[in-house]
């Protein structure tokens, strides 16, 4: 299965939810791109469009790592095996999840109109472009349950097996196109493409190829977990 666009997946996705029958009361994007997915699949399900806005704590000495996330109401989700092999006390994390609480603010004042975001009562539909770890999407359905959410699904077009165990435990359902075992990077992608094609993937260690989105100003592609957390070890000691 392949994607020309984050538009597609979207597409995709959307006619698979309703051809199961999906119908929430709401489509959340995750920001950036699962923006864009959940805009299509709201289309396709008609059903109205909203933002939940999450970031992503980053390793403080190599800031694409994650070792947790945050999201709106108040949500600070740590990964404690993640913060265990990186060798990382709560303490080091303090400056960055106060910058990325500024940066979630801000984006809470872009993405939404004045007002309360009411999702009491309702069943909400949690869309993001790609699960990797997962850890942006458990924070933002624990922020949609901590608003009383009376159901979250999550739904993407790519998940990886982690992830998808890892969200079961917490959102009500997890739908996914696509589940690879292979996904370590994080889109934004324009494809996944066949292992065997021969072309190099952007995330060195990660046997599935991906080719990143580069019109949008952003190339997310992490390099696999295991070789960050050694090169963390090593700084460290």
């Amino acid at each position: 299965m392949t994607f020309s666009s984050r538009e597609e997946a979207g597409r995709q996705l959307g006619s698979y939810l309703a051809a199961r029958g999906v119908q929430p009361d709401v489509v959340l994007g995750l920001p950036r791109g699962g923006v864009v997915v959940a805009s299509e699949v709201a289309r396709i399900l008609q059903r109205p469009l909203d933002v939940l806005v999450v970031r992503k704590v980053g390793h403080p000495r190599y800031r694409e790592f994650a070792v947790g996330a945050l999201a709106e109401h108040d949500v600070v989700l740590l990964d404690k095996a993640a913060m265990l092999e990186s060798r990382v006390v709560p303490a080091d994390l303090d400056d960055v999840i106060a910058e990325e609480t500024g940066r979630l603010r801000d984006y809470q004042a872009k993405f939404h109109a004045p007002g309360e975001q009411l999702l009491s009562g309702k069943t909400v539909l949690i869309v993001d472009d790609g699960l990797a770890t997962g850890s942006s999407a458990e924070a933002a359905v624990v922020s949609a349950k901590k608003q009383l959410a009376r159901k979250v699904i999550l739904a993407t077009p790519v998940a990886s097996p982690d992830a998808v165990e890892r969200l079961k435990a917490v959102a009500d359902e997890v739908i996914s196109l696509m589940i690879d075992p292979d996904f370590f990077c994080r889109w934004p992608i324009l494809s996944v493409l066949p292992a065997n094609d021969g072309r190099r993937s952007p995330c060195p260690a990660a046997h599935s190829r991906v080719r990143v989105d580069r019109t949008r100003g952003v190339a997310l592609a992490l390099a696999r977990r295991q070789a960050v957390r050694t090169s963390l070890s090593h700084s460290h000691a």
